[in-house]
């Protein structure tokens, strides 16, 4: 654990973008009842995009840019990179591992075990962009991110499905899931396949890269608004250029296509470069506190929510559950039950808050 050092460099619209997206994801992740969800809180199944599709790249984009704003200053002080690389590679590897311990809960079953997720994810694109961002200008990055995008469409567009014989983009039945089905180890989340697999690693690294090209924007001479300006015309721009594309490659999270890194990037930046210019600009900073606070210890919120589930989602009192107790009576007493599985969600944020709150009032971050 490390005590905060001063905030005053610190992007305070980019710690509360952190924390609203941390406290969205644990949202989305645990409604009241699963079987009672407004549309928009639910992954689409296939094509497509709602707001929970856009929580997972924004968090990324996320940490593209905090790669920039933090080794940005760490580009050229005395010491070797490798005391830096090796920093990034311990930092990677207790994210992915707590990733697994997630996976293992609540059974510990070993011969069930699923090798991929949200963290792991998180851990990968971390560990690629913090070792490119040391190594690379910022043209290269941009560069080999336009070449991974191209390279994944032609590859999911043009190469035929072995056992198909022809090419397809459905679920399980496409070239990035017949990867997974032979060389992806352990338990796919959707059986044949999974939407952290191999190939669509590489398009993530992407979006992980578009954050580390608005981070640089924000740590370049520009002044104050014309960072502001800048995002918000590049993420329209990326938007815009996202739709088209999914027209010929839908925009679909499951293969996180390369249609899909356009879209979700610049929603990313237009909303970083609006809360830029509202919050750290404008300073008006009325409402950011909870998002400060739940980005403080973004993954320490994500990890407790999970063990917290176990008590509020699996535990039987009664024959139910408490979720399903809470969502019964609110829906007994009139309420829509996706109204009322959506305030039990909020209740379950708010009970995380707590834990977060009391670490940033003792000025602590626990850092993995």
């Amino acid at each position: 654990m490390d005590k905060p050092s001063g905030t005053s460099s610190r992007l305070l619209s980019l710690d509360a973008m952190r924390g609203f997206t941390i406290a969205a994801m644990i949202m989305v992740n645990f409604p009241g009842s699963e079987e009672h969800v407004f549309p928009t809180l639910h992954h689409t199944k296939w094509n497509g995009l709602t707001f929970t599709d856009l929580i997972a790249p924004v968090f990324l984009f996320i940490v593209g840019v905090s790669i920039a704003l933090a080794y940005s200053r760490k580009i050229g002080l005395p010491g070797s990179k490798g005391d830096l690389y090796k920093k990034i590679i311990i930092r990677s590897v207790k994210i992915f591992a707590v990733g697994m311990f997630l996976n293992m809960m609540p059974n510990f079953d070993f011969s069930d075990l699923r090798y991929t997720g949200t963290l792991h994810r998180i851990a990968i694109v971390f560990l690629v962009c913090a070792f490119l961002y040391l190594n690379t200008s910022w043209k290269q990055q941009a560069y080999l991110g336009i070449t991974i995008l191209v390279l994944y469409w032609l590859a999911l567009t043009l190469i035929p499905t072995p056992g198909e014989g022809q090419v397809m983009l459905e679920p399980g039945r496409n070239i990035a899931a017949w990867i997974d089905q032979q060389f992806l180890p352990g338990k796919m989340w959707q059986g044949n396949w999974d939407p952290e697999g191999i190939l669509s690693t590489f398009p993530s690294i992407v979006t992980g890269i578009t954050g580390m090209l608005a981070g640089k924007l924000m740590i370049s001479r520009f002044s104050p608004n014309e960072k502001s300006n800048y995002l918000m015309v590049a993420g329209l721009f990326s938007a815009a250029a996202g739709y088209f594309w999914g027209l010929a490659f839908p925009v679909n999270e499951n293969l996180w296509t390369s249609s899909f890194v356009l879209v979700t990037s610049g929603f990313a930046s237009m909303l970083l470069g609006s809360l830029y210019f509202l919050v750290d600009i404008l300073g008006r900073t009325k409402g950011t506190a909870p998002g400060v606070i739940f980005g403080a210890n973004a993954i320490t919120a994500y990890v407790l929510a999970d063990i917290f589930a176990l008590v509020f989602y699996l535990l039987p009192i009664d024959g139910q559950t408490l979720n399903q107790h809470a969502v019964t009576a609110m829906s007994e007493a009139g309420l829509d039950p996706r109204l009322a599985s959506m305030l039990y969600a909020w209740f379950f944020v708010a009970l995380n808050f707590i834990p977060a709150y009391v670490l940033y009032k003792r000025k602590i971050f626990i850092k993995l």
